[in-house]
């Protein structure tokens, strides 16, 4: 999927003598899903609406916007020396499609037994408690690659309808791939959760690239590291599989910011083709 190089300008600066602060910069995509990295001062204190937003002690900074958010957002700042001010950021809307998907198990779709909804209930908890703390480290600052290659089935956004039934929309990226092909880091991070025995997920892994700028990788047939394990980009992290909700192997790749739905395509722009092997003729030099 193409990256969408849409860069809405900041509107409205909210600052003395109506002039915004030189000393903070931003760049991204200023759209439903997009992501936002900035340079601030060292101690600069923010928040984009009611959410947080953690400034290293490199002054390095990250935020999102959801899938659904507004046309607009505010950002407020207070810099170490006390000055302050808001901007309006406009935040650019999507269309997104719908995607209707067959064949799955009901259960899947339509959880009724008691232990399934344990499982349900427990694999929530695991999830919340693994987003807690955040790494203060700012690995999101890498240039984002695609964990794997191959055909996209699924893209973020779209409303799922799921045996017919309505069901949430898909926040993540689907790319097609045989079970066992390697899931590679696409920024280094920190696992916070490994698990493969997820519900809806099947295999699981959280990898945290700082500051809550969170990868999640679903369906996987294999982990092949654990919790709190730091890995570098380009790493094998998994496996693609088949688990949990699915209708065949592929990995559901999604990004998260304290809550808010990223898109991960924006992050790494154009799919690279994949290599492909040298015929028994060729002769590589």
């Amino acid at each position: 999927m193409p990256r969408l190089a849409i860069f809405i300008s900041v509107l409205l600066f909210f600052a003395p003598h109506g002039q915004a602060d030189e000393r903070l910069s931003l760049h991204g995509n200023y759209i439903q899903g997009g992501a936002i990295i900035g340079q601030a001062p060292p101690g600069t204190r923010m928040r984009l609406g009611d959410l947080p937003v953690m400034v290293s002690q490199d002054g390095l900074l990250i935020f999102g916007f959801d899938r659904d958010h507004g046309p607009s957002a505010v950002l407020q700042i207070t810099y170490p020396d006390g000055t302050s001010e808001q901007r309006l950021l406009a935040i650019a809307s999507r269309q997104y499609d719908i995607q209707r998907i067959d064949g799955l198990p009901p259960s899947k779709v339509t959880p009724r037994t008691p232990e399934e909804i344990a499982h349900i209930q427990r694999d929530q908890a695991i999830k919340r408690e693994s987003r807690k703390i955040a790494s203060r480290k700012t690995w999101f600052t890498e240039t984002f690659i695609w964990p794997m290659t191959g055909i996209i089935t699924g893209n973020f956004g779209a409303q799922r309808i799921l045996n017919g039934q309505p069901r949430a929309p898909h926040y993540g990226v689907d790319i097609a791939a045989p079970v066992g092909a390697d899931v590679l880091a696409p920024a280094g991070g920190k696992v916070k959760l490994a698990a493969l025995d997820m519900y809806f997920e099947g295999g699981l892994i959280f990898l945290d690239h700082g500051h809550g700028f969170i990868s999640a990788f679903l369906h996987l047939s294999r982990i092949d590291v654990a919790v709190d394990d730091i890995v570098k980009q380009g790493q094998i992290i998994a496996g693609v599989g088949a688990t949990g909700r699915v209708t065949g192997p592929h990995l559901d790749w999604r990004i998260s910011w304290l809550g808010q739905q990223i898109d991960p395509a924006l992050l790494a722009g154009l799919m690279p083709q994949p290599v492909q092997a040298a015929s028994p003729m060729e002769k590589l030099d």
